[in-house]
């Protein structure tokens, strides 16, 4: 299937590693030219190296620290005009209302919640002015799960939910497409941690995390592929009538639910 993203810059925020990374090879391989950012100068200047000598684009990258004063700006002059935005940092910490301090909480949120909302609000101008674009929110099934021993997490997804869907609904208007992916588990180095610190609790041995995956569907998580062809899809014209929503790639973890 021709998606006809060849030439389509995309911006990745949290690129160096998990889905990120893997969203970087995906959109690279359809031929996009990327700009890349996260902390890590050493992780981008590796992947960038990659993506150049496997995939033949351009590839632009940003290392900083999101929640710094002026960082956003920054993203967004460095990258320049840009067709597609996928809003992907940030990890919200697991824990119980009272394992997850205030400060904690609020850091996860500047980077995730607060850093989705000052991304869009720079890049969506600069889109209307060209004619139209698409923003992609990486966001996460924990706002619809709500498991309380994620209750940060929880309560920041489901707000990014809510401003996909408040600024989807109407970003047609403009040309722009504003849509959310809710991951579930996926193969990546942040689930094992988190499952760690699961089976710690649960079992209390944290390298006992391998028997909750029998808890996922199939017995295990999403491969990265499984999320970052639908943000190809997404990002597409061949879906070109989609904004306002959110997709959730679970499993069907979500829908796991019981009236009693």
């Amino acid at each position: 299937m021709d998606l006809h993203l060849q030439g389509k810059t995309v911006l990745i925020t949290g690129a160096s590693q998990g889905i990120g990374e893997g969203l970087a090879h995906a959109f690279a391989a359809e031929g996009c030219p990327l700009h890349l950012t996260a902390r890590s100068a050493d992780k981008l200047d590796g992947l960038k190296r990659a993506i150049e000598a496997e995939h033949k684009v351009a590839v632009g990258v940003t290392a900083i620290d999101m929640t710094q004063d002026g960082a956003c700006e920054r993203i967004v002059a460095e990258a320049g005009d840009v067709d597609i935005l996928i809003n992907n940092a940030g990890v919200i910490p697991s824990g119980s209302l009272f394992d997850v301090d205030a400060q904690r909480w609020r850091e996860g949120w500047a980077l995730k919640g607060f850093g989705y909302a000052d991304m869009i609000r720079l890049v969506y101008p600069r889109m209307k002015a060209r004619g139209g674009g698409v923003i992609l929110n990486n966001i996460g099934n924990g706002g619809e799960v709500c498991d309380p021993n994620y209750i940060a997490g929880a309560a920041g997804n489901a707000s990014i939910m809510a401003m996909t869907r408040a600024l989807g609904g109407r970003s047609l208007d403009d040309n722009i497409r504003v849509v959310g992916v809710n991951p579930g588990p996926v193969d990546t180095s942040r689930i094992y941690n988190m499952l760690r610190k699961f089976a710690e609790a649960e079992l209390g041995d944290a390298e006992r995390y391998e028997e909750l995956l029998g808890r996922y569907p199939l017995k295990r998580p999403a491969k990265v592929h499984e999320i970052t062809d639908l943000f190809l899809f997404l990002a597409s014209f061949r879906s070109g009538y989609t904004s306002g929503t959110v997709f959730t790639v679970d499993g069907g973890i979500a829908s796991r639910r019981s009236v009693v």
